[in-house]
């Protein structure tokens, strides 16, 4: 159970970084903020590589392709809390769906 979480944590914590990080540089490149914006995005971007390096699955490949899962409810989250996006249902069925995968990945014991 305590595998489970970090997991979860870090899976977590490595899409906040991904998509914090670019919501940063957008901002410089599309909204015209500050080069600062651009230089703390790349940093941000920088430690999300070293967080999900630190997930405790062994496999790279499933560990981003969970991640992959993870990160599309947490863009779709981020677009609500941030940006005021309203997703429709078929938004919220496609999240329901990646999530599904990704506890298909991730569940099972493995040797």
């Amino acid at each position: 159970m305590l595998k489970l979480l970090v997991v979860g944590a870090l899976f977590v914590l490595a899409g906040l970084c991904e998509i914090g990080g670019g919501y940063l540089v957008w901002g410089w490149v599309r909204e015209q903020k500050p080069v600062l914006w651009a230089l703390a995005g790349a940093g941000v971007l920088t430690l999300y590589g070293f967080v999900a390096a630190l997930q405790p699955i062994a496999e790279f490949g499933r560990v981003y392709a969970a991640y992959g899962g993870v990160f599309i409810a947490l863009a779709l989250a981020w677009g609500v809390l941030v940006d005021g996006f309203r997703p429709d249902r078929y938004d919220l069925l496609g999240v329901v769906i990646c999530i599904s995968g990704v506890l298909v990945m991730v569940l099972p014991a493995r040797g």
